[in-house]
């Protein structure tokens, strides 16, 4: 296999119109380029500077909406391609939630660990992202909390969470502050 990249964006979460967010792309590979494609078309080729690359989107509107990946080259040849993230751009209503963790930020491996997204309104559910991850993990809809069942080593990092309701459209929440969990 060559190499692998990976695709993130920087906040995660849903973008308000006229918010900002970075979309970053990193390979442990040499220095090629890496290709910025939205929804198939190729938008631009991004510099990189060490492992990684970076496209900010900055006041974003409902154009900058879609599927992104990015293409590594080396030499003109595409070694590898990023998996598809997905861009939401869409009105913000309802307040943050909070987001805590126990039994604490810092854990040692091996400990049972619980995330709560906490909401003032009624969510129908919220997402639970870690900066540098494609996937959001879904918080359960009861209570809102997510359980580790063991964290390891590669849990730790920066947390946020988002919140939406259901009901004829859904309605987002801005993005709780974010929250370090540090695996000993």
């Amino acid at each position: 296999g060559g190499p692998t990249i990976s695709i993130f964006l920087k906040p995660p979460g849903v973008i308000p119109p006229g918010g900002s967010t970075t979309i970053c792309c990193s390979c442990q590979h040499g220095y090629g380029n890496f290709i910025l494609y939205k929804d198939g078309h190729q938008l631009r080729t991004l510099e990189q500077s060490g492992s990684r690359a970076e496209f900010s989107i900055s006041n974003a509107t409902y154009k900058d909406k879609g599927t992104y990946n990015c293409h590594y080259l080396e030499g003109g040849t595409v070694l590898a391609r990023s998996d598809g993230l997905d861009v939401m751009v869409t009105g913000i209503h309802l307040p943050a939630p909070d987001l805590s963790v126990l039994p604490g930020h810092e854990v040692t491996a091996g400990t049972h660990v619980m995330f709560r997204c906490t909401t003032t309104h009624r969510s129908t559910g919220c997402f639970l992202y870690l900066e540098g991850q494609i996937r959001a993990q879904v918080l359960s809809r009861e209570q809102n909390d997510y359980n580790f069942s063991h964290a390891q080593k590669g849990d730790g990092g920066r947390y946020s969470c988002q919140c939406f309701t259901k009901n004829a459209s859904i309605k987002w929440s801005a993005v709780s502050k974010t929250m370090d969990l540090v695996v000993r």
